[in-house]
C-alpha cells in the first residue's frame, strides 16, 4: 500500500503468497496501480498522493480485514465514491473502529450496522488526534495512512504499543513520523511524499509461530527457523514459551527497513503453566491460538483480557474452546479469554475440531493433534490458504 502512495517503482522481494496479501494486490490493480509478480517478488509502480484513479467496480478485500481497515485509510483522501467487500466472514466483522476516525476527519463512510460494505466517500481530510479505546494496529494505520494524505498534524494515542510495522515503512519510503509515550502516541505530518524502494520482507513471525509452539510442546524437539522477523513488537511470544521452560535462542541479523530479522531456534523441554494478562494481550494477540494448541501437549492456559478474539475471521475464543474440547482437550470460555489444558495430561482424540474457516484454527488445532496416538480430523482445514497456503506440506516434512 505504501508503495502504491509512493512515486516511482518498488521491488518486493519474499512477498507473502497468502490469499490475504493478494487480496491487497487486487485492490491495487483496481485502483490503477501497475502491479507485476515474479514469483514471490512484487514489483510496484508507485502513483504518488492522491492519484490512485476510482475504480470501476466494487473492491473485493476477499477474507483480509487488514485489507479493508487500512485501504479505508487510504481512500478517504481520495475524491471519489468507493464500495468495498469482503468474504462472508469479513462481511460480519465490525469496522466502526476504522469508520469513527474516518469520519472525525471529514470523510463519509456508509455501512450495514457498522458492518461491511463499506461505501467511502473521499475527500479532503482534516487532521485530528484521536484516542483509540483499544488497541489496533490496524486502526492505528488507517489512520495514518489518512494523515499521510491531509494538511497538518494526525496523531494516534493507543491504550497500550501495538506493531508498528507501518511506522517503519512509512520510514523505510522516506517519510517521517514521530513515536512517543514508549509507541504509544504515533504522530504524522502530511502530506509529505514517499519514493519506491526495494526491500527484502522478512518470514512472518505469526506464521512462524506454530512451528515455535510445536517444537517447545515436544519435550526433545529442535526447529531453527532462518529470517524470520523479529520487530519487538511481534515477539512477545519467545517469552512465553521460556516462561513454559522452552529453551529460546534468538541470533539477530542486519535488518532493513526498520526491521529486524533472524534465527530463532526453540528445544522443548519441560512444560508447564502459563497465565497471558490483559496487559500482554495486544503483542500477542495474533499467536494466542497456537499458544492455546499447548494444552494437548500437557501445559495449562490461561488467558485474559482478549475480548478482541471474539471478533475475528470468527469468534476465536468460541471455536478455540469447541476445537480443543473436540479433540478430547479440557477447555472452557471466559468472557474475554479462555482456560484450556490440564497440567501434565496430553490426550488428543481424534476429533473433528471445526476451525470455522479460521485459518488460524486450522494451524493451531494441528499442533494440538501432534499429541495425539491416532489420526485427528480437522474440519475445515483448507482455510490455512489464507495466510500459509504450504502450512500442512511443512507440517508433514518436520513429522515424517
Amino acid at each position: 500500500m505504501i508503495a502504491a502512495l509512493a512515486q516511482g517503482p518498488s521491488r518486493l522481494a519474499n512477498y507473502a503468497p497468502g490469499a490475504d496479501c493478494h487480496s491487497t494486490l487486487a485492490c491495487l490493480r483496481a485502483l490503477g496501480v501497475g502491479i507485476t509478480e515474479d514469483g514471490t517478488t512484487v514489483t510496484v509502480m508507485g502513483r504518488g498522493l492522491g492519484r490512485l484513479g476510482s475504480p470501476t467496480g466494487a473492491l473485493d478485500a476477499g477474507n483480509s480485514g487488514t485489507t479493508m481497515r487500512m485501504m479505508a485509510g487510504i481512500l478517504a483522501a481520495h475524491p471519489f465514491t468507493t464500495t468495498m467487500i469482503g468474504d462472508e466472514s469479513l462481511s460480519k466483522r465490525p469496522m466502526r473502529r476504522v469508520i469513527e476516525p474516518l469520519g472525525q476527519m471529514g470523510c463519509r463512510i456508509d455501512s450495514t450496522d457498522g458492518r461491511p460494505p463499506l461505501v467511502i466517500h473521499g475527500t479532503a481530510l482534516t487532521p485530528i488526534t484521536f484516542t483509540a479505546k483499544t488497541p489496533s494496529a490496524q486502526v492505528k494505520s488507517a489512520i495514518l495512512f489518512a494523515g499521510l494524505q491531509t494538511h497538518g498534524t494526525t496523531t494516534v494515542i493507543e491504550p497500550a504499543q501495538t506493531r508498528d510495522h507501518t511506522e517503519q515503512a512509512f520510514k523505510a519510503f522516506g517519510g517521517s513520523v514521530r513515536v512517543e509515550d514508549q509507541g504509544r502516541r504515533v504522530s504524522i505530518d502530511g502530506p509529505q511524499p514517499l519514493s519506491g524502494q526495494q526491500v527484502s520482507v522478512p518470514g512472518d513471525f505469526s506464521s512462524a509461530a506454530f512451528w515455535l509452539v510445536a517444537a517447545a510442546a515436544r519435550p526433545g524437539s529442535r526447529i531453527e527457523i532462518e529470517d524470520v522477523g523479529l520487530n519487538p513488537s511481534r515477539t512477545a511470544l519467545l517469552d512465553v514459551l521460556r516462561r513454559l521452560g522452552a529453551r529460546v535462542t534468538v541470533e539477530q541479523q542486519a535488518g532493513a527497513a526498520g526491521e529486524p530479522r533472524g534465527t530463532v531456534i526453540v528445544e522443548g523441554d519441560r512444560i508447564g503453566r502459563v497465565d497471558i494478562t490483559p496487559e500482554e494481550v495486544p503483542g500477542l494477540i495474533d499467536e494466542l491460538p497456537a499458544i492455546a494448541a499447548l494444552a494437548g501437549h500437557g501445559a495449562e492456559i490461561s488467558v485474559r483480557g482478549a475480548a478482541e478474539l471474539r471478533v475475528k475471521e470468527t469468534d476465536r475464543i468460541a471455536a478455540l474452546v469447541a476445537g480443543l474440547r473436540a479433540l478430547g482437550i479440557a477447555a472452557d470460555e471466559r468472557p474475554d479469554g479462555f482456560v484450556a489444558g490440564e497440567a501434565g495430561r496430553s490426550t488428543v482424540g481424534a476429533g473433528p475440531a471445526d476451525a470455522r474457516g479460521d485459518h488460524r484454527m486450522a494451524m493451531a488445532f494441528a499442533v494440538a493433534a501432534l499429541a495425539g496416538q491416532s489420526p485427528s480430523q480437522i474440519v475445515g482445514a483448507d482455510a490455512v490458504v489464507i495466510s500459509y497456503p504450504g502450512f500442512f506440506d511443512t507440517l508433514g516434512r518436520l513429522v515424517a
